[in-house]
């Protein structure tokens, strides 16, 4: 069955940068918001990165995202998937991220995980004609990443910001 994604971009024009993942997880689509697993590590990477306090409810997370010129979302618009699992996802469409980026001067384009960076290189970079930076995947199915490593890796985005 095709699940369609159900969150929103989070983007202004200030943003610089836009972190795009694959397709929101079971809980993510629940909470309907980006990295809504607990042990996704997504919110706390960015908050080492950015050396504030990892954010405890949606509208911190938003304030602490585009306070910083953090643009969110993902490749995928609509997809079957089983669960969470990338591994599973087929029939993948594509959102259109031309809004963010016809509204917001990003500078840099970075996909969280394999899956999100492949997709997008497959559907979306030759559209757009920018490349996406590739950073391991925040999620606790990338248990061979710890979190200082993961640190280490995305910091990376401070560069654009």
């Amino acid at each position: 069955m095709t699940v369609i994604h159900p969150i929103p971009p989070l983007y202004n024009q200030d943003s610089r940068i836009l972190i795009l993942g694959s397709f929101p997880s079971v809980k993510s689509r629940e909470s309907m918001f980006f990295y809504g697993h607990k042990q996704n590590r997504f919110w706390k990477v960015i908050a080492q990165i950015l050396e504030c306090d990892v954010p405890q409810d949606i509208p911190e997370k938003k304030n602490m995202l585009l306070s910083n010129k953090i643009a969110v979302w993902d490749v995928i618009g609509s997809c079957v998937i089983s669960g969470s699992a990338d591994s599973t996802i087929t029939d993948a469409i594509p959102n259109d991220i031309s809004p963010i980026l016809n509204t917001a001067d990003i500078k840099a384009i970075f996909t969280n995980g394999k899956k999100a960076h492949e997709l997008y290189e497959k559907h979306i970079r030759q559209k757009v004609g920018i490349a996406s930076m590739y950073l391991p995947s925040t999620s606790p199915a990338n248990a061979s990443f710890s979190f200082e490593r993961l640190v280490s890796e995305w910091s990376l985005i401070k560069k654009f910001l």
